[in-house]
């Protein structure tokens, strides 16, 4: 059974991070509407802070448990959007934009990837 100082911490992270998605992804979407540049930024900076972060604190620094799960599985975990990005690109392919379906894979998957690995490559070096 979970203790309620972690419940919280989830909580309240969780409670943050949807916001912060809510906030950066609106800023983001006004790049245009055909494409789905909020998902994309918001999952994009969120990989990169997951990794910059996991490492840091598995690694680096020594965190109590609260502080990782706030950031890590509530703050983080609202705040990245895979289901939304699953939506969107179905969205995409059954309107017949497939280019862009493609390409929202492709920057999503792949983005991803990188930001997760500039994270960890970044909290290595200190």
């Amino acid at each position: 059974m979970m203790d309620l100082s972690k419940i919280l911490a989830i909580g309240m992270g969780g409670f943050l991070g949807a916001i912060g998605r809510y906030w950066i992804s609106g800023l983001a979407q006004r790049l245009g509407d055909r494409f789905p540049y909020g998902t994309l930024s918001v999952n994009l900076l969120g990989s990169f802070i997951l990794g910059l972060f996991a490492t840091l604190f598995l690694e680096k620094m020594i965190v109590n448990q609260e502080l990782r799960l706030f950031l890590l599985i509530g703050l983080l975990g609202a705040f990245t959007t895979y289901s939304t990005f699953s939506l969107e690109t179905l969205n995409l392919m059954r309107s017949g934009e497939w280019m862009f379906a493609g390409l929202n894979i492709l920057a999503n998957v792949v983005g991803t990837l990188i930001a997760v690995w500039a994270g960890v490559s970044i909290a290595k070096l200190w």
